[in-house]
């Protein structure tokens, strides 16, 4: 066993094909060894079957609470839902919402309702379900993680994203989006805090750190290889975006996103050699869990 092992992930499978296209071509001629599902993505039904054409490729579930559809009823959820029947858009103020309507008592059951419909969803593929994340690291919400570790057993929850990475360094390599990143160092580091103990007691494999936060849209070659080069012992995992084009769906939320720079840089000849010359070991949750 090498003492450097990475899982790469993309996320939002399932929301596009230009989406489902680069993540198999990312997995089957460069380095990517996971995806994250999105259940309710406007091409789910693409992205279920390639994975199954791909068996290597470990599928894990991206549950979404804020920026696209729901898996149940809206009716039966109208705390979480706009007018539109779809989730809310800003994250921060859709966090805060879900805070508030908890502490009232009234909100807990429909995100339970809500969570256990997408796992149903992700079960009725018939894939194995290799790990969970949140889009916009959801799934670490003080609200969201309890109802997660109630139906992991159920549902097989073996593995999960815990999103801590550390700043100080994704601002040495690059400051740019400074405000940005340190509210997302500083809320992550907390929440980070709080879930690892409860994912721990409740046997979750996690990777030791994570990376791709700081740099979301951004991750192209000379990140990759400059991560690659400095990548410390024990488990890391890499999550990134990459597609094929700008998918619609998508792109009010990805302005300014690098997709192509992205797909080029999972498929490298430069960062392959990257890993094989450090002796990095690539690997999925799925592993990780056994």
């Amino acid at each position: 066993m090498t003492a450097r092992r990475l899982v790469v992930t993309a996320d939002d499978f399932g929301a596009a094909p230009e989406v489902n296209a680069a993540v198999v071509r990312a997995h089957r001629d460069g380095i990517l060894t996971s995806t994250s599902l999105m259940v309710t993505g406007d091409a789910v039904e693409d992205a279920v079957q390639l994975a199954r054409e791909t068996p290597s490729l470990a599928v894990g579930l991206h549950l979404v609470l804020a920026q696209g559809r729901p898996a149940a009823p809206p009716a039966e959820i109208p705390g979480l839902v706009a007018a539109d029947g779809a989730f809310r858009r800003a994250p921060i103020d859709t966090g805060i919402r879900y805070a508030w309507q908890y502490l009232l008592g009234t909100g807990r059951a429909q995100l339970r309702r809500e969570i256990e419909a997408q796992l149903a969803a992700f079960a009725a593929t018939g894939l194995r379900l290799a790990h969970l994340d949140g889009h916009l690291n959801m799934h670490l919400h003080p609200m969201v993680l309890p109802i997660l570790l109630e139906l992991a057993p159920r549902y097989g929850i073996r593995a999960m994203r815990l999103s801590r990475e550390d700043l100080s360094a994704a601002l040495r390599y690059d400051r740019s989006h400074f405000p940005r990143k340190l509210t997302e160092g500083v809320v992550f580091h907390a929440l980070a805090a709080y879930a690892a103990p409860r994912l721990r007691a409740a046997g979750i494999a996690t990777a030791d750190r994570v990376y791709g936060m700081h740099q979301t849209g951004h991750v192209d070659e000379r990140y990759l290889l400059a991560l690659l080069a400095a990548l410390p012992p024990g488990v890391s995992e890499l999550y990134c975006h990459p597609s094929e084009g700008v998918a619609p769906a998508m792109a009010p939320y990805q302005q300014g996103y690098d997709h192509a720079g992205e797909l080029a840089a999972l498929t490298s000849a430069r960062v392959r050699e990257a890993v094989r010359a450090g002796g990095v070991e690539l690997v999925s949750y799925a592993e990780l869990a056994r």
